[in-house]
């Protein structure tokens, strides 16, 4: 089996959503999640780029819907 190189996907486009408006949102961080779970497995580097990715977000970013997505994403990676 080949390693999955989705975690390389990701983090295209972080880049990209953090460089089109400086920050990422909900729905942004759900489609980079996306990638992550289409394969049915969150391998380790999936793992290390989210959390790159999440370390990244400011606190003032943080509204509702990036609080449950986060929380969702912290369940499924912790």
């Amino acid at each position: 089996m080949r390693e999955s190189r989705d975690y390389l996907e990701m983090s295209f486009r972080s880049i990209q959503c953090f460089s089109n408006d400086g920050k990422l949102d909900a729905e942004e961080l759900g489609k980079i999640m996306a990638i992550a779970e289409r394969d049915g497995v969150i391998d380790p580097n999936e793992i290390r780029v989210l959390r790159s990715i999440i370390s990244k977000i400011q606190p003032a970013e943080v509204d509702e819907a990036m609080k449950q997505r986060l929380a969702e994403i912290s369940r499924k990676i912790s």
